[in-house]
């Protein structure tokens, strides 16, 4: 009978919810104890210092968030002094973004607070359940993505 459980009757959508928030919240309290960064900052500076000089346009892009939001970003990495910003030489539009070597230091000391968050993660899915957890997950997202497009 319990094969036969649906989305509905598990109540994943509401669970789903729970579980990011308090992810998010729980990384996001972490990541700036560590080093003053958010878990979208740090997403942003991870790109930013693996691929710079990139353009906000392109971070926008993998990131899948509005160019504005990752303008915000910009602003607050400006200020803290963990990125700079040029024009491009491409397109005079756009600015280049790259790390400074104060945005490294506080990426990098972002290591062990995520290692906490993906700690808990493998604690409520050990062995062979974080596989398939990982497969759905990709699935559903792929799924809501062809229903976006």
């Amino acid at each position: 009978m319990a094969e036969n459980m649906s989305a509905k009757d598990e109540r994943i959508f509401f669970l789903l919810q729970m579980a990011a928030h308090r992810l998010k919240t729980r990384a996001d309290a972490a990541l700036v104890d560590a080093g003053g960064l958010t878990t979208a900052q740090t997403a942003m500076m991870a790109i930013v210092r693996a691929e710079g000089p990139v353009t906000q346009r392109e971070i926008a892009t993998r990131l899948k968030q509005r160019e504005s939001a990752v303008g915000a970003m910009t602003e607050r990495l400006l200020k803290a002094g963990y990125i700079t910003r040029t024009r491009s030489e491409v397109d005079g539009r756009a600015w280049n973004l790259a790390a400074t070597k104060k945005g490294v230091k506080a990426l990098d000391a972002m290591g062990a607070a995520f290692a906490e968050i993906n700690a808990i993660i493998d604690e409520a899915f050990p062995g062979p359940d974080m596989a398939r957890m990982a497969k759905g997950l990709r699935r559903l997202i792929e799924r809501m993505e062809e229903k976006t497009e």
